[in-house]
């Protein structure tokens, strides 16, 4: 351990590595407790239940009474129909662009003009859908939150139960939410006098799903096309099944309540059913959301129970960290963030699937996913000791192997070509931007590597080999040797992380190179833990590839950009240069002068208004590994980079709220200055900082 990590490990170090046994543990209920959200109101953004794979938005109600918060899953997905034009009416009739690349022709899923329409449905088909809405029916009468009294809303973090009280002409009103947290299943349970009136019951409604907006939010479906879809009610004693047909998606709500209560519906043009309760003091009910008939009898109560054991078992495992709260303002606004950061990435994030930008809170880009975004939405699980949260869909590199090979076969590459904007079948949807980038090729050797690190053994290495071996051979046939200059070449065309420059004159990247180089080097030594011959193409290549560019002692955006610095296109989107030495180990020909020089000109020159989400944590990484360690704090609290007051992060002005590659990248840079790195451990916060740690280990570059 450096001198400088010493210092810092001092102030109250409980990090596992090191001195656990030597510290008390940190009371975790006491600080969660202390940010459990509260609202008198309903907001533009919900208060949440979930589980991962399913979440269910509320209002001020606890249900989705007056706002029509949305209900979403990991399955819930809808395809319209194809369009009806000659030669556009089958995903094979879709044939891309070619473009000239290193001199052949390479077809690229893009939108043809020739074939607008079929392109257009395969960028919008699939689309996510809004399984239900469930809010209060007050008797028929119209009732306005306005004409409630006494609201008052409150999270339980520790137990995952939502609370909401409110007075209705004197009559109070109290009910219950949550989410089993192994099933796609809400319970609620209301407690008034009301019930058994007429005056309060409980309504079920349905939208249909159209996908003709790119961005759904903060509402997704659409709720006056009832004669688009149809649904339909069989009931039985204590017990409701209503069928949801949308095009060719159908799917079922299980409707099951304690006590004697009646479903009917649905009323008169709409596909909206009514749970009426037949006595007086209490409701209770589940509603459980299965792609097929489910008619599992599981109580409100039951899930109640099942969810105070997962969550007090959640916050109790895995890592932890307790700021100085009553002395630094930014360090218990950072605590707010990190608290509330790990609940909503749980419920919206970690799914059989890699999650959509928004989670599971509304719709951006169809309700797709972004592969190369799923670093910044799901490292951290790991980084925090929650493994078996990333594991859920980590598997999704094995599942789209048999489309990755395709893609880079009819491209003319070896290996596995990894798509960007996918859908759960591997399928990419069309775009100029989705087809030409690239620094999503070597995350499966993140996450393979992290994994190793936890748990080295033969299994890990068997689980990510083919993955890995696919990654290198695609990685070591797309650099390209150009002759007449001997120089290796990534690009033209393509698009770095920024995405902001021309793709037809972008060649090597900065820290598309450094990453393909730290890629295919964890190739290598993987084939080395398996006894096994490392590829000569993937060292002559990792070798050859050539230094990153640099300007005035400065890394630069690529190789032969001109004047980026005085170009506002150019420093208003993505920082990439920075990740070289915060993201990842840089390579050989990394100086820590020029990087030095970099970061200050970044913190100088780039427009921060116009950033968002993971750049300021990412920024926030690469201060704290050169030692900035108050500079680090400020960007992760940032006066641009805003959480609302459940813990949401703000989207601005070019994504919807809420945009969790804030909240990811936030726990990956705290993880990181909990833990440090491999031959830098320890706290890396502001020496003045009692810090408190447990269970982070540092990171493994």
């Amino acid at each position: 351990m450096t001198k400088n990590a010493l210092l810092h490990a001092g102030l109250f170090l409980c990090l596992s590595a090191f001195l656990t046994a030597h510290c008390a543990s940190i009371d975790r209920r006491a600080v969660v407790a202390q940010f459990n959200p509260r609202r008198n109101a309903s907001a533009q953004t919900p208060m949440q239940v979930g589980n991962g794979n399913f979440v269910f938005s509320t209002d001020v109600t606890g249900l989705q009474t007056f706002l029509p918060f949305n209900t979403l899953s990991s399955w819930g997905w809808h395809n319209s129909s194809l369009p009806i034009t000659s030669g556009q009416t089958s995903v094979s009739d879709f044939t891309g662009l070619q473009w000239w690349t290193h001199g052949r022709l390479v077809t690229y899923d893009q939108p043809n003009p020739a074939e607008a329409e079929i392109s257009q449905w395969l960028i919008a088909n699939p689309h996510r859908i809004n399984l239900a809405r469930i809010g209060l029916d007050f008797g028929g009468k119209t009732v306005k939150e306005g004409d409630l009294e006494n609201t008052n809303q409150s999270l339980d973090l520790h137990s995952g139960i939502l609370h909401s009280t409110f007075a209705l002409n004197g009559t109070q009103v109290s009910i219950q939410t949550t989410v089993d947290p192994n099933s796609d299943t809400v319970a609620v349970q209301i407690n008034s006098s009301l019930l058994g009136t007429g005056d309060l019951g409980v309504f079920f409604d349905y939208p249909y799903a159209s996908g003709q907006s790119k961005f759904e939010a903060p509402f997704v479906g659409i709720w006056n096309a009832t004669a688009n879809h149809t649904t339909t009610l069989k009931t039985q004693s204590q017990q409701a099944l209503i069928q949801h047909d949308l095009d060719a998606t159908t799917y079922f709500t299980n409707i099951q309540w304690e006590g004697t209560a009646s479903m009917k519906g649905p009323q008169r043009s709409t596909h909206r059913y009514l749970l009426s309760p037949k006595q007086s003091g209490q409701l209770s009910f589940t509603a459980s959301f299965t792609p097929s008939p489910n008619n599992t009898v599981t109580t409100a109560q039951d899930i109640f129970q099942a969810s105070e054991r997962w969550w007090s078992s959640y916050w109790t495992r895995g890592a932890f960290i307790s700021l100085p709260l009553n002395h630094h303002p930014k360090a218990k606004e950072l605590q707010r963030r990190t608290i509330l950061s790990q609940y909503l990435t749980t419920i919206n994030e970690a799914g059989r699937d890699p999650p959509q930008e928004s989670g599971l809170t509304n719709n951006g880009w169809y309700g797709k996913f972004h592969l190369e975004m799923v670093i910044w939405h799901s490292l951290h699980f790991g980084l925090w000791g929650k493994g078996d949260l990333l594991e859920r869909h980590d598997s999704i590199y094995r599942r789209f192997l048999p489309t990755s090979y395709q893609r880079a076969r009819e491209m003319g590459y070896e290996g596995a070509r990894w798509g960007k904007m996918s859908d759960p079948t591997g399928r990419s949807a069309p775009g100029e931007i989705n087809s030409l980038l690239i620094w999503q090729q070597p995350h499966p050797f993140y996450f393979a590597e992290a994994e190793y690190q936890r748990s080295p053994n033969n299994r890990t290495l068997l689980k990510w080999d083919e993955v890995l071996t696919a990654s290198a051979d695609f990685m070591a046939s797309y650099a390209f040797h150009n002759q007449s200059l001997n120089v290796l070449q990534l690009g033209p065309p393509i698009y770095p992380v920024s995405e902001n420059t021309n793709p037809s004159s972008t060649v090597n990247p900065t820290f598309e190179l450094a990453y393909w180089r730290w890629g295919l080097d964890i190739a290598a030594k993987w084939k080395q833990r398996l006894n096994e011959t490392v590829p000569r193409a993937w060292t002559s290549i990792a070798n050859n590839l050539p230094p990153m560019p640099v300007v005035d002692d400065r890394y630069v955006l690529y190789s032969g950009v001109s004047d980026m610095w005085n170009n506002p296109n150019l420093t208003s989107d993505h920082p990439s240069m920075a990740m070289i030495y915060g993201f990842i180990s840089p390579p050989p020909d990394f100086n820590l002068t020029v990087m030095n020089n970099t970061m200050h000109k970044i913190y100088a020159a780039w427009n921060w208004t116009e950033s968002f989400g993971w750049d300021f944590p990412m920024v926030a990484m690469t201060a704290a590994r050169l030692g900035d360690y108050d500079r680090a704090v400020d960007f992760l609290v940032h006066p641009n980079f805003q959480f609302d007051d459940v813990g949401m992060p703000i989207g601005g002005s070019r994504v919807p709220t809420p945009y969790f590659p804030g909240s990811t990248s936030l726990l990956m840079a705290v993880a990181m200055m909990a833990g440090g790195w491999k031959d830098d451990a320890g706290l890396k916060f502001p020496p003045e900082w009692k810090v408190r740690a447990e269970g982070f280990e540092p990171m493994f570059f």
